[in-house]
């Protein structure tokens, strides 16, 4: 750690991707010892990209970045990587150090108790659920005791208690701490620090203070930008009626019209180019599939998961599902939510879908997008019949726009992937939505818009979400508990 505090520094720093244009252009801020630092921005900004260049995991292309002497930085990823699945408990762990550890044992039961999940040593990890492997991923990075801890969507498939957990972590934590999150209550827990990239000028600025405050604080500046531009256009405008009226009187005239219209050049360069990343998607609703009479799902039967044996066991229930029933599945990480899901929209043993009906899954791992295929051809790949305006129109309202439509999915940040999961629901018209954690990577802004699509869905829906803010803005018309 150097000498004034500040364990991380970047300097000018410049990156972009080959296909893209610049993420993070001439970028200087600071990070002090002991602090716990949000990281805000639309998606696709370059938050991973701040991590990514922090690790080492790419270089700039421009500026330094100063790392304090012997500090260690340790990140908590998104996912595990497909070659991990297959690892064992301890194996898993022991990839999180670059020499052999002798204690293992005992250190891997110290943080799994930390992020509540409790494991044997032996076990294979893909048999963990999303949300027990979200804990493993953030007890494999806080087993490094790392002097920085970079966490990337930490909340994604955690359920209340593990967000619980998580947050009293982060504030007893006495080293430095960088946040990656949309969800914006569990960043008020702990931030006393904010930076703000900017998506449109590739800028960061960094503020202090708590999460809501510093929301405040961007909002009371875009007002006054506004009102700024707002007086300006006045005045641009008043010049140029006059340049236009003096041009008319010819002779001497003629240079007080120019004179004018030189101010009003002025002027427009003194307007301030106001933040545009607070825009948030277009209100949109997601068609039902048409003339859908009867049963559209029924459920005889399910099997979960024992939370203390690990074995599965199945259980019986009789739930129908008409047009404009929403149906809410609830239970603790690791009983079985997503698997069901997946089974019945496989249609499985106890789950029949009415021959005919269109299924919209959006899964959390976006395993339904094919990431070789590019943003159009996968929008396009789901109509019924395609045509361009329609698709091209409800990119646009999901902010896929300009060159975003051309890349290849596997380019996109989470949030984009889950941004084109929506828009592609909205393409295929379905008769029965299944969402698994919907939330997840997606920008806050925009949670009340798809949560008002989703309450006035009229096919028939499951819904799966440890996000109570969000579900008590949805008509839930059955629960199920799968603990219960």
């Amino acid at each position: 750690m150097s000498q004034n505090g500040v364990v991380v520094r970047f300097e000018n720093v410049s990156f972009h991707y080959e296909e893209n244009k610049p993420l993070l252009d001439e970028v200087s801020f600071s990070v002090r010892n002991g602090s716990k630092i949000s990281i805000m921005g639309q998606n696709g900004a370059g938050k991973s990209t701040i991590f990514k260049l922090m690790t080492g995991g790419i270089s700039p292309e421009e500026g330094e970045i100063h790392i304090g002497k012997d500090t260690t930085i340790a990140i908590s990823r998104q996912v595990i990587s497909p070659e991990e699945l297959t690892l064992t408990v301890r194996e898993f762990f022991e990839k999180s150090f670059d020499k052999k550890v002798y204690d293992i044992d005992p250190r891997i039961d110290s943080v799994l108790e930390v992020v509540n999940l409790h494991a044997p040593h032996d076990r294979i990890i893909k048999s963990f659920s999303g949300g027990q492997q979200a804990r493993l991923l953030l007890a494999s990075a806080l087993i490094q005791d790392p002097d920085v801890l970079l966490l990337d969507e930490p909340t994604n498939n955690l359920d209340k208690s593990g967000i619980a957990h998580l947050i009293q972590f982060i504030k007893n934590y006495k080293k430095t701490c960088l946040v990656i999150s949309h969800d914006a209550e569990f960043l008020n827990s702990f931030t006393d620090g904010v930076l703000y990239l900017d998506v449109f000028t590739q800028k960061v600025e960094q503020y202090v203070g708590n999460y809501f405050d510093v929301l405040e604080e961007i909002k009371a500046r875009i007002e006054k930008e506004n009102r700024k531009n707002a007086q300006l256009g006045k005045e641009i405008q008043e010049n140029k009626d006059k340049a236009n009226f003096f041009a008319n009187k010819g002779g001497q005239m003629r240079l007080v019209a120019k004179r004018m219209r030189e101010k009003a050049e002025e002027l427009e360069e003194e307007k301030v180019d106001v933040r545009r990343e607070d825009r948030t998607i277009r209100p949109f609703t997601i068609p039902s599939q048409n003339d859908l009479l009867g049963d559209i799902l029924s459920l005889t039967s399910f099997t979960t998961m024992n939370p203390k044996t690990h074995k599965p066991m199945s259980r019986k229930t009789k739930i129908i599902l008409k047009r404009k029933q929403h149906l809410l599945l609830k239970g603790p990480n690791g009983i079985g939510k997503s698997t069901l899901l997946e089974s019945i929209a496989n249609g499985n043993a106890g789950a029949i879908i009415k021959e005919g009906v269109r299924v919209g899954y959006y899964r959390q791992d976006f395993s339904t997008l094919n990431f070789d295929e590019t943003v159009y051809d996968s929008l396009k790949s789901v109509m019924e019949k395609h045509i361009d305006q329609e698709l091209r129109s409800t990119a646009a309202g999901f902010l896929i726009t300009g060159d975003m439509i051309k890349a290849k999915i596997g380019s996109l940040s989470p949030g984009q992937k889950g941004l084109v999961a929506f828009a592609r629901l909205v393409l295929q018209k379905p008769g029965l939505l299944i969402l698994d954690e919907p939330t997840n990577h997606i920008n806050f802004r925009h949670l009340p818009i798809i949560a008002a699509a989703l309450d006035s869905f009229e096919g028939a829906m499951i819904l799966v979400s440890h996000v109570p803010e969000f579900v008590s803005q949805i008509r839930i018309d059955e629960v199920l508990d799968l603990e219960k």
